[in-house]
């Protein structure tokens, strides 16, 4: 059988192979949402919230406002429970292991699938649970997923950059389904093809899978999932590991990590500043995919045609996800190719990295903010490029750091708080698309300057690592100097 190979080289090449479908083709389609609306919009979804008014020449025109921002509600409301709740998909990992996990994972994203494939005009509203299912359950496949590049050492940030990146490509999957329905097949038809194809994640589960963690670094000898014609799961999977609670510490855990309190990491600097870098950056980003279908009508002059065009050149674009995110790990790994400055740590060098990382990643949403801001159709062919390469250096650094900074055992609590404050602050996106289409009438140049000028921000990040490098570089210089003088 496929799914349950005797050589365990090939069940780890055939778990990673198969993850990178999974994460490709189904955990992170809710940001594929423009493509959706387009559809969706066409049958007649939110349409009651259209009027009728007139234009400065008399004429009865229809104003769909409310549409949009019933569109954009959703997609707020998803990517928010999609960041906040990760804290709690995180907890949910670390207690009940792989197994549970992943399967609750696969309910709510089934069940999100099958509501979308249920839906009607009459049930719009229907669409809210919908799409925040599928956003919740399909960032527990990710955090599942990731711990696969433990059975791959050597390679292991490697993949880890490959599957975030995997993560945001599957976003292509809704232009899929865009052009499917086009062709003709209802749009029921194709997710109840994705509903179905649960089946195949439920058997990588339990066959692909241990019940428990995939431990790193990894125990020699270690076995996991079920092997063919046995009842049970392979003894070496009884490894006894914890992935970040604070009964036993890891073994990666950095000399001096004891003596930080997850109080101390959550009240530094470091963190306040990486918070803020993350919110920003994240809020221009998602209010970009939320106000993306009607800033391309009011641009394109609702030349239906034209706007859809734009869409599937942005749905294309995301799909070189998987290809832009491996190349912010190259940059932070850059230091691993070559040796250290004698008396340099591990954590140092990190930071050294982490300050280019950091540095060109505001750059980009800066350059993507000010493309966004100018209302020149053509141009957003340039702001989905900037997109999509700010938006994959995003998330990479931000793992990166925080594992490389902080102590190894508060990395979970970590990442997850940092994820869930970041979504309070992305709710703003909602008051923001208000202010456009009630304040500005449609206008969004006043919002996109506040935003661009916010951005400025988030260069703070970087500076403070810069300076953060410095001290490190002026104690470590200080001690050389005193070993020199007592020698």
């Amino acid at each position: 059988m496929l799914l349950c190979p005797k050589s365990m080289k090939v069940r780890h090449v055939l778990t990673f192979v198969t993850g990178l479908l999974e994460s490709l083709g189904f955990a992170g389609i809710m940001f594929g949402w423009p493509s959706l609306v387009f559809i969706l919009k066409t049958q007649g979804f939110f349409a009651s919230f259209c009027v009728n008014t007139t234009d400065v020449g008399g004429s009865l025109v229809q104003d769909c406002t409310g549409q949009d921002e019933q569109f954009a509600l959703v997609f707020t409301i998803a990517s928010f429970l999609n960041n906040f709740l990760t804290l709690l998909n995180g907890l949910i990992f670390d207690r009940f292991g792989t197994l549970v996990a992943r399967l609750f994972g696969l309910c709510l994203h089934t069940s999100g699938i099958l509501m979308l494939a249920f839906s009607t005009p009459a049930m719009s509203m229907l669409l809210y649970p919908a799409l925040s299912f599928i956003a919740v359950g399909g960032m527990m496949l990710l955090i599942s997923n990731t711990q696969v590049a433990n059975l791959f050492a050597a390679h292991r940030s490697t993949i880890i950059t490959v599957y975030n990146g995997a993560f945001d490509t599957s976003s292509g999957v809704f232009i899929i389904i865009k052009f499917i329905y086009e062709a003709g097949i209802p749009l029921q038809a194709s997710f109840l093809f994705l509903a179905a194809c649960s089946v195949v994640h439920v058997l990588r589960t339990v066959f692909l899978f241990p019940r428990t963690f995939i431990p790193y670094p990894l125990p020699e000898h270690y076995k996991y999932g079920i092997s063919c014609g046995k009842k049970k799961s392979t003894e070496s999977e009884q490894v006894t590991f914890q992935t970040s609670t604070d009964d036993a510490p890891p073994a990666e855990d950095k000399p001096g990590d004891p003596e930080k309190t997850f109080r101390e990491c959550v009240l530094s600097r470091l963190f306040l500043l990486l918070l803020l870098w993350l919110s920003v950056i994240q809020l221009r980003h998602y209010l970009f995919i939320g106000t993306l279908n009607p800033t391309l009508e009011r641009l394109a002059g609702g030349d239906t045609s034209l706007v859809s065009q734009y869409i599937n050149a942005y749905a294309f674009t995301q799909m070189c996800h998987v290809f832009c995110s491996p190349l912010n790990g190259l940059i932070l790994d850059r230091h691993k190719r070559r040796p250290r400055v004698a008396g340099m740590s591990e954590e140092e060098a990190d930071l050294n990295s982490a300050v280019l990382s950091f540095f060109l990643t505001s750059v980009m949403a800066m350059v993507f903010s000010i493309c966004a801001a100018i209302p020149v159709l053509q141009l957003q062919y340039f702001t989905f490029v900037m997109q999509v390469l700010n938006y994959a250096f995003l998330y990479g650094g931000l793992t990166s750091f925080i594992s490389a900074v902080f102590p190894t055992r508060h990395f979970g609590k970590l990442f997850g708080l940092m994820m869930a404050l970041s979504a309070v602050f992305s709710l703003l996106q909602y008051a923001c698309f208000a202010v456009v289409e009630t304040v500005l009438h449609g206008n969004s140049l006043y919002v996109d300057i506040a935003l661009t000028i916010l951005i400025l921000s988030s260069f703070s990040h970087p500076v403070s690592v810069l300076v953060q490098c410095r001290n490190l570089a002026a104690r470590r210089a200080k001690a050389d100097l005193t070993v020199a003088q007592v020698a």
